[in-house]
């Protein structure tokens, strides 16, 4: 009997796809994201299927500092959402980053966006990521990498159509900048 990859894949394969924003202005922002990326795709948790262009953005909430670059992965994962937090909070740690204020200068920020499309409410953590459909640096890489993801309904053309794009730039149109960083 023959099974479509498909029906298979949710048979046997217990991986789940999670969709991760990253960032950072401090230091080499690139060089560090592209450390966190090769990270996941060498984790035996994790499956990295597809990273977005990177973005040079400015900055949003605290706009006295310098700019970011920004971008979007898929990955596919063994790990369910609070562990799969727990992997990139040390990624994050690895790269030095501190948390000392919101919104902040950063060597590294990665943010769980959406978990296999599962409502996740802890302490530690929210998903779908509750301020995404209002930031296009957000936006604009997620659309690189899942151009069908839809938020609380709407696609995320919609969600861009009224979010401040103003400055956002594409720094690298290949989608492997990352491993040549």
């Amino acid at each position: 009997m023959c099974r479509s990859r498909s029906s298979i894949a949710s048979v046997s394969d217990p991986h789940v796809t999670a969709l991760l924003g990253l960032g950072g202005n401090v230091g080499d922002p690139v060089a560090a994201m592209s450390m966190a990326l090769g990270t996941l795709a060498a984790h035996e948790q994790c499956r990295l299927t597809d990273v977005s262009r990177l973005y040079r953005t400015p900055p949003w909430g605290k706009t006295d500092q310098a700019w970011f670059f920004n971008a979007a992965a898929r990955v596919e994962t063994t790990l369910d959402a609070v562990p799969l937090l727990e992997l990139a909070l040390g990624i994050e740690r690895a790269n030095r980053r501190v948390r000392t204020e919101r919104w902040g200068p950063r060597t590294l920020d990665i943010d769980i966006l959406d978990y296999d499309g599962r409502s996740v409410v802890t302490d530690q953590l929210t998903i779908p990521h509750p301020r995404m459909k209002d930031r296009a640096f957000v936006l604009m890489p997620l659309a690189d990498v899942e151009p069908g993801y839809r938020i609380e309904g709407r696609t995320l053309a919609d969600w861009l159509a009224q979010a401040d794009s103003a400055g956002i730039e594409v720094a690298d149109e290949s989608v492997d900048w990352w491993r040549q960083a």
